[in-house]
C-alpha cells in the first residue's frame, strides 16, 4: 500500500463537506494538505484546527486560473513538494433548465469545470516534478446518468468524469494517477439547505462527507503499480 505519513495533498472547496472531511481525514493519516476556499475565517480555523506544521490555506476561488496556482505555489513554499490534488469544490443549483437564471447556469458551469480544469492545470508540473501523483475529481451519480431538474448539473459532473477519463490516458506515463469518486446524496450544507437538520428524515440516511472523505485516502493509499479509475458509492438507504 501507498504510504500517505508525509504525503502533501492540494484540496479545494476544503473548508466544508467532503473537502474539510477529506483535509482532516489525511491529517489524521500523517499528510501534510494545502486547502483552498473562498471563507477566509473557515480556512483559519481549519489551519488551527489541523496545526500549522501540518496545513496552509489560501483564500481562493477555483473559477480563477490564478488562485490555484497560488494554491500549489504554497504547498510548494510550505512542503517543498506536491503529491496529490483533490478537486472537492462545486456547487448544484436545481430546477428545470428555464427555471434557472443565466447567471445560475454559468456560475455553475464555471465552478464545476472550469473550477476543475484550472487546479488539474496547476497541479500537473509539480507532480510530474515529483515523479508522479495523484489526482481524484470528486464528482456525482448524477455525472454517470440524467436526471429531470438537475440536467446542467449533471452535464457538468458528466463533464468531470470525460476530462477524468481523458486525463488518465494523458498523464498515466508522467506517473500520475488521475481517479473520480461519484457520491450519491451527502449530507452537507448544500444538501440540507435552509431549515434542514441533519437528523430529519432522508438526510440522516444520506452519506457522510466522512465516508467519502475515507474512499479518497483509500484511493491515495493504492499501491503505485493500479489505480482507481471511477468510484461510484451510494447510501444503503438511497434508491438508484
Amino acid at each position: 500500500m501507498n504510504d500517505i505519513t508525509g504525503m502533501v495533498v492540494a484540496i479545494t472547496g476544503a473548508t466544508s463537506g467532503v473537502g474539510a472531511a477529506t483535509a482532516r481525514a489525511l491529517a489524521a493519516e500523517g499528510a501534510r494538505v494545502a486547502i483552498g476556499a473562498r471563507r477566509r475565517e473557515r480556512l483559519d480555523a481549519l489551519v488551527a484546527e489541523l496545526g500549522e506544521a501540518n496545513a496552509v490555506a489560501v483564500e481562493m476561488d477555483v473559477r480563477d486560473p490564478e488562485a490555484s496556482r497560488r494554491l500549489v505555489d504554497a504547498a510548494l513554499e510550505g512542503f517543498g513538494r506536491l503529491d496529490a490534488l483533490v478537486v472537492s469544490a462545486g456547487i448544484g443549483a436545481y430546477g428545470g433548465i428555464m427555471d434557472l437564471t443565466d447567471e445560475k447556469l454559468q456560475e455553475m458551469m464555471d465552478t464545476n469545470i472550469a473550477g476543475t480544469v484550472w487546479p488539474i492545470r496547476a497541479a500537473v508540473p509539480a507532480l510530474v516534478e515529483a515523479g508522479g501523483g495523484d489526482i481524484v475529481i470528486v464528482s456525482s451519480v448524477a455525472g454517470l446518468r440524467g436526471a429531470g431538474d438537475e440536467a446542467v448539473y449533471a452535464a457538468t459532473k458528466f463533464a468531470q468524469v470525460g476530462l477524468a477519463g481523458g486525463l488518465d490516458r494523458e498523464l498515466r506515463a508522467e506517473g500520475i494517477r488521475v481517479s473520480t469518486i461519484c457520491p450519491g446524496g451527502i449530507a452537507t450544507e448544500f444538501a440540507m439547505g435552509a431549515g434542514r437538520t441533519p437528523d430529519m428524515p432522508g438526510l440522516a440516511e444520506m452519506l457522510r462527507a466522512e465516508d467519502v472523505a475515507d474512499a479518497i485516502v483509500t484511493v491515495l493509499r493504492q499501491p503505485k503499480t493500479m489505480r482507481t479509475l471511477l468510484w461510484s458509492m451510494r447510501s444503503i438507504h438511497e434508491d438508484d
